[in-house]
């Protein structure tokens, strides 16, 4: 394992490494990690896509990838605890499972937090239809950039900001499912009734096989939840808060994205019109147009939304792997820069900007890397999990997840198997990335191994009770 990074080690005549302000408590982390799950936009925006391929499966597959995160949330919310820093997944697992397995981490985490914002942005044009007719790769970089000058505010300020968009993406969700319910074309037995439209219109079935390739977008789906772990540098009293903030993010997000896609299973008038998954128009046919107009506006909101927070969540990531030496020392300097709110705000301007071009880049591929990268990610932080018990954090006041170790290792086995069954394609454009990465370490981090990927926590972190 390698060891966190005290302040001391640093040496007298080094400055001590910048930390983050602890200025937001649960209600402020919910609704921050909340707006990163954006229920309202991944509804409108990722789950169409399910639809077009799983159909009346899409529910089930959902439901099953809710039941995953539950695992999932517990290892995150275990190893938060005990090692609260901004860089989430990476500082867990280079704590507990050894730097190498930690820079692998951070590069699928980097992947994630970079791929997802531009592929939720590229929505917002099809929800701003009603109103002004947008190219959606032009659309989706506007909002990002907006969202990076957003991202430069104080965080509290960012907090109450997302939170009264989360009020209307929620409000919007809840609309598809009243007029969806209220509109049910068949029963609860359609949920599990396995079906989609084929290419010719006529029903195919959905395989189990093609439930189990579709839980890596599933997965995906609410994956939000872990912000609260970069957040943690920021929450007050995160022995406590962190666990708390991550298993109530993933119980509300689960609850809004999952009763609107039943409802809409149950209204859709007949199996092509779900498969195609064009929600505004069973709206606007539930209802009329103007409330279709209404949810459209809604969602185009939670977007943006969306866009400040994975914005915030991306520039911790980045800032935090500065701080622990990642990078050549001119880079490290420039990136751990805070600015007069506290914020990271170069690294903010780095995640920001490329982000933007994404918005140019296939959707399909952007979907298939996203989908692999989380899946491996999580697997990752399941073995992190299942090795947090050992030596000195066996006794470090923490959360402690229920059933371990049999929940970590029946999460590892799962999450290998989805990962078994995903396209040949996206595996080996993540895997070439990860080969990038790995030589990186390779030719650069490990032979500097005294100076470099020194994974720190904040002092206060450290501290008994904190």
């Amino acid at each position: 394992m390698t060891e966190t990074l005290a302040p001391s080690a640093t040496g007298p005549a080094e400055t001590r490494s910048p930390e983050l302000k602890r200025s937001i408590g649960v209600v402020g982390g919910t609704l921050l990690t909340l707006s990163c799950v954006t229920p309202a936009s991944t509804l409108f925006v990722v789950v169409p896509d399910l639809f077009g391929s799983l159909g009346t499966a899409t529910a089930l597959t959902i439901a099953i990838g809710s039941l995953l995160c539950i695992a999932v949330a517990f290892c995150y919310a275990e190893l938060g605890t005990l090692i609260p820093s901004a860089g989430g997944e990476y500082a867990m697992v280079s704590t507990m499972a050894g730097r190498l397995a930690g820079w692998l981490v951070f590069v699928l985490s980097l992947l994630v937090v970079m791929i997802v914002p531009p592929v939720i942005a590229m929505g917002t044009a099809d929800y701003l239809a009603p109103i002004v007719h947008l190219d959606p790769s032009l659309a989706g970089a506007a909002v990002m950039l907006l969202a990076t000058l957003a991202g430069l505010l104080d965080l509290r300020a960012n907090a109450w900001i997302t939170g009264i968009f989360l009020v209307l993406e929620v409000i919007a969700a809840a609309v598809v499912a009243v007029l969806g319910f209220a509109h049910s074309e068949r029963g609860a037995g359609s949920l599990v009734s396995m079906r989609v439209a084929g290419a010719d219109g006529h029903p195919d079935t959905v395989t189990a096989m093609l439930v189990v390739s579709g839980l890596a977008i599933a997965l995906f789906v609410t994956q939000g939840f872990s912000t609260a772990v970069y957040l943690s540098e920021e929450l007050e009293n995160p022995r406590r808060n962190v666990a708390r903030t991550v298993l109530a993010t993933l119980a509300i997000s689960s609850v809004i994205i999952l009763v609107p896609v039943v409802a809409i299973t149950l209204g859709a008038s007949d199996l092509t019109e779900l498969s195609g998954g064009d929600i505004s128009g069973m709206v606007t046919a539930w209802s009329n147009s103007a409330v279709g107009t209404f949810v459209s506006l809604c969602v185009a909101l939670a977007i943006i939304n969306a866009g400040i927070v994975m914005v915030i969540q991306n520039s911790r990531v980045l800032f935090a792997s500065a701080r622990d030496k990642a990078w050549p020392e001119p880079v490290n300097q420039v990136f751990a820069k805070l600015g007069r709110f506290g914020s990271p705000w170069v690294a903010t301007l780095a995640v920001g900007i490329p982000g933007a071009l994404l918005c140019f880049v296939s959707l399909d591929t952007l979907y298939g890397v996203t989908g692999v990268s989380v899946t491996a990610m999580y697997l990752l932080v399941a073995v992190a999990a299942l090795l947090c018990r050992h030596g000195s954090h066996r006794h470090t006041p923490a959360w402690r997840m229920p059933l371990w170790p049999a929940m970590p290792l029946l999460l590892i086995a799962v999450l290998a198997y989805i990962l078994s069954q995903q396209e040949t394609d996206y595996l080996l454009w993540t895997g070439g990335i990860t080969a990038v990465a790995s030589l990186y370490w390779v030719l650069y981090l490990r032979p500097r191994r005294a100076t470099r990927w020194l994974v720190s926590i904040p002092q206060d972190a450290r501290e008994p009770g904190a």
